[in-house]
């Protein structure tokens, strides 16, 4: 099969249309594979008939199949550790100080296969702290968000977890390493698109959101919209925390960039 150039843009602007992620005409030969998998999967003859089966409303089923083609799922455990570092000395105390009830919910949106938001729930595990920790993860693929829920992983996503944690919180199965309930149990997973606004207007009152290696993904337009769903998912004087490689620069004033040890986080205001 052959993906015309038109229907290549017909498919990236429905794509576009549906969740915000913007595919460069550089990345056309990503469409025509994945999306190839899901022709061949419905058993149809060409790029044509796979675009208007996805346009239809009568198969509103394979919008997410059609997401979980088109997005990456690249995480693992502990990434970029000097965020969780200042998350953790710095951001929490500050919101805890001033508060009578001490409970903290952070969002980890666009959570993948579930490392980001396992290891904020860790990491609060590991500080024995009186805190009643909420964890919110979220994803637009429901693919991913089942593998996230089973909890079980390989080698690679585990490798930068310090040995004693590793050897406290998993325990091997026949093909994987399964995290403890102890680190489960105040993670829940939500599919949430990150530009549906009627969606994001039931997620409110979070104190951190993690949305990290996520804005690539979308154009300024999308971005821009993205990043007003997250401040308005926030409380006040909440944070969000975007990936070390990102920058809100000219996207947003909403927020106030603060540095803590060299790492920038935002702050609503």
């Amino acid at each position: 099969m052959i993906l015309q150039d038109n229907t290549f843009r017909q498919i990236r602007d429905f794509i576009y249309e549906k969740c915000g992620i913007y595919v460069p005409d550089t990345k056309k030969y990503l469409i025509e594979k994945k999306i190839g998998a899901r022709v061949q999967a419905r058993n149809l003859g060409s790029f044509e008939d796979y675009l208007m089966l996805a346009r239809s409303p009568q198969n509103a089923d394979e919008l997410p199949k059609l997401f979980d083609a088109v997005t990456t799922n690249e995480t693992y455990f502990f990434r970029e550790p000097q965020q969780f570092d200042v998350l953790l000395d710095t951001i929490v105390p500050a919101l805890m100080e001033k508060r009578a009830v001490k409970e903290l919910k952070v969002w980890s949106a666009a959570c993948s296969s579930g490392e980001e938001p396992y290891t904020i729930s860790m990491l609060m595990a590991e500080k024995k702290s009186q805190i009643r920790l909420e964890v919110l993860a979220s994803d637009i693929s429901e693919e991913i968000l089942a593998s996230a829920r089973q909890a079980a992983y390989g080698s690679y996503a585990v490798r930068n977890i310090p040995p004693n944690m590793l050897q406290k919180y998993f325990k091997p199965n026949t093909w994987a390493l399964e995290l403890s309930p102890v680190v489960r149990a105040p993670v829940k997973f939500m599919n949430v698109n990150l530009i549906d606004d009627k969606k994001i207007r039931t997620i409110r009152d979070i104190d951190v959101i993690f949305c990290r290696n996520v804005l690539i993904y979308f154009d300024d337009k999308a971005k821009q919209k993205v990043v007003s769903n997250l401040y308005d998912s926030l409380r006040p004087g909440g944070y969000l925390f975007i990936g070390s490689s990102e920058s809100l620069h000219n996207l947003t004033r909403a927020f106030k960039p603060v540095t803590y040890n060299k790492v920038v986080v935002y702050q609503k205001v």
